[in-house]
């Protein structure tokens, strides 16, 4: 488990998968549907928890300018500056297990800021941030709170 400090918020444009797992890649595929430069964006996969105990999965690409996201029918969302814990996965896609994996070790710190979803960051085609935004608590250093968890 690695810190990550977000400098900026990032706007997306996101497509809720019909269901999770299993809907994942349709999501993803209706997404790059939407315009041709959506596919050589940054994606993003958020996810959380409904109110019936199931898990609601948005494939995501970085809006280019304000608005996009309403001109192709997509919903957005903010993943906000701030502190994150996060793992890093490379050749995430031989092992779909190690996403899941790296979301339960990352759920469990104290610290976790539960109105906040589950955010994947897809660095390139191999490698995949998994994130989880963080309350440092008053008066606690970063690295002590890594170092501890």
């Amino acid at each position: 488990m690695e810190h990550y400090r977000l400098e900026k918020d990032i706007s997306i444009m996101c497509v809720t998968a019909r269901s999770f797992p299993d809907g994942i890649l349709e999501a993803f595929r209706t997404l790059e549907s939407k315009h041709p430069s959506i596919g050589k964006r940054t994606f993003f996969g958020i996810s959380y928890m409904d109110t019936d105990g199931k898990i609601v999965y948005k494939a995501a690409a970085e809006e280019e300018y304000t608005g996009e996201a309403k001109k192709y029918n997509c919903e957005t969302f903010i993943i906000t500056k701030g502190d994150y814990f996060a793992e890093t996965i490379h050749k995430f896609m031989q092992d779909s297990n190690l996403i899941e994996d790296s979301f339960n070790r990352l759920l469990t710190t104290p610290w976790l800021d539960k109105t906040f979803p589950c955010v994947e960051w897809y660095i390139n085609d191999k490698e995949v941030r998994c994130m989880v935004r963080i309350r440092v608590p008053e008066n606690q250093a970063i690295n002590t709170i890594v170092n501890n968890s």
